[in-house]
């Protein structure tokens, strides 16, 4: 097979690989070579830091090759691997929260961490709009950047949370008032 330009791989063709003993890991390089770069960034706007994105992403990829015999070609790729980005995010963050907490109450957390891993020439509406979304409850915080960052759609946000699709479409419309009013709050005392 022609490994040329990962990117004009198709996902079948990768699929076909990762479903093949023989080829899981050429299909895993060829994963994080299309998806790698964005599975990192949607990982890393769930856990915040850039070294617990980087654990989380080594993480995911193990997980792939651990259970490559689970995937289904019915299944679109790229589901697949966000929904296993997406727990071991979870998982991490878990392991961060006291036995009797939430992963919720990890909002001022990840919303100081925003600030703290911030270049210092970022911009501020940038800054405030990551630490309205790191305040989110854990399914809003998912949904939005699934749907506004990561451009998929409510069916595959569907694939990936198991949400239904008008669950999913309640929770980006309560994360998006949310964000706007912690904008226009917080960018006031800014002024």
């Amino acid at each position: 097979m022609n490994t040329g330009n990962p990117l004009s791989i198709s996902d079948d063709s990768i699929a076909g690989l990762l479903c093949d003993d023989d080829h899981v890991q050429e299909a895993i390089r060829l994963i994080m070579k299309k998806y790698g770069e964005k599975l990192y960034w949607h990982i890393r706007r769930i856990v915040i830091g850039h070294d617990d994105a980087e654990d989380v992403l080594q993480d995911t990829m193990i997980n792939v090759f651990k259970y490559h015999n689970t995937y289904s070609k019915d299944y679109p790729l790229s589901s697949w691997l966000y929904k296993i980005a997406s727990n071991e995010s979870l998982k991490l963050l878990k392991s961060k929260v006291g036995f009797f907490q939430s992963l919720d109450d990890l909002g001022d957390t990840l919303k100081n961490s925003v600030r703290a891993e911030a270049s210092p020439d970022a911009d501020e509406t940038l800054i405030l709009l990551q630490e309205a979304i790191a305040i989110l409850p854990t399914k809003q915080k998912l949904v939005f950047n699934l749907r506004y960052y990561d451009e998929k759609s409510y069916e595959e946000i569907h694939q990936i949370l198991g949400d239904s699709v008008n669950t999913l479409k309640t929770n980006y419309h309560y994360a998006a008032e949310k964000i706007k009013n912690y904008i226009n709050e917080h960018s006031y005392e800014e002024s």
